[in-house]
């Protein structure tokens, strides 16, 4: 299945540029269309969290303010937008069936972001985030989580810093889940374009389920060659081991489950998910 729409939400921080770059990167790969959706807090929001004490007034003022900085911020990323898009020759249209060169759109809608970014994801063949800020919690990532958890697609965590290339040298993180092997249906596209595949896995990341030789023969039935490696914790962690392996390799691209675990325990124990989506330095796609 080749890839022909990407969503990419939009706030406007320095990650966003990134994100930007990676999605346009990605839509001239594949001749997809980029829907750049930069979602408006709506300033009606803003009064049942004002609390009690406030006249009426002032909840009106606060509005007014917050229907300014929005409208602002929107104006901003526009703009940021158009000059990316003007960077990387990208073609402004609207999606088309058959187009041969990669496009891209822009939508400013107001309302509560995880709510419409896991919407417009359904019917996205790769939604692209931020990664997230080194200072933010990581469980806070409104757009990721929505995605992941409310969309049946998957996502891709752009890296801070543009990638040079993204999909030539692939890593699968294999433990056996059925998230595991959500993430091996999202990378399909990947892998038969890849020149080089490599399965990771380790003792200590392996559930219960087909092993990494079980999926070397299930991706040899699609013409694939993977080769299979077991790597070792890192840092006394097993996402630390899985981005050292990845980095060994070279990877462009890292494809895994997500959150093979509960949300709060990672937040509160740490995880491969957590970990991963803190310190990748290269693109990675998740699904669950």
């Amino acid at each position: 299945m080749a890839i022909r729409k990407l969503l990419l939400p939009l706030t406007g921080t320095a990650a966003g540029e990134s994100a930007l770059a990676t999605a346009l990167s990605v839509a001239r790969l594949w001749n997809a269309h980029v829907l750049a959706l930069h979602v408006r807090v709506d300033s009606r929001d803003v009064a049942p969290l004002a609390g009690e004490g406030l006249s009426g007034a002032m909840i009106e003022e606060m509005m007014s303010a917050t229907e300014k900085e929005s409208g602002d911020r929107a104006s901003a990323v526009h703009r940021m937008f158009d000059r990316f898009v003007a960077q990387h020759e990208v073609s402004l249209a609207e999606p088309r069936y058959g187009t041969s060169h990669a496009t891209a759109s822009f939508a400013a809608v107001t309302g509560r972001e995880e709510d419409i970014v896991a919407q417009q994801a359904r019917l996205a063949d790769l939604t692209i985030v931020p990664h997230p800020s080194a200072d933010d919690d990581v469980s806070s990532s409104d757009a990721l989580h929505a995605v992941l958890f409310d969309s049946g697609r998957p996502v891709m965590v752009a890296p801070q810093t543009p990638p040079r290339s993204i999909g030539t040298r692939v890593c699968i993180a294999w433990n056996g889940t059925a998230e595991s092997a959500a993430g091996v249906l999202a990378a399909m596209p990947w892998l038969h374009r890849a020149e080089a595949i490599r399965v990771l896995t380790a003792e200590g990341y392996q559930r219960r389920g087909p092993d990494a030789h079980d999926l070397g023969e299930y991706l040899a039935l699609h013409g694939l060659r993977a080769e299979i490696a077991t790597f070792q914790p890192a840092e006394r962690t097993v996402g630390g081991g899985l981005l050292r392996a990845a980095q060994e390799f070279g990877a462009d691209l890292l494809c895994m489950g997500a959150y093979s675990h509960s949300r709060l325990r990672q937040l509160i124990l740490g995880g491969v998910t957590r970990i991963v989506l803190e310190r990748a330095g290269l693109p990675v796609i998740m699904n669950r």
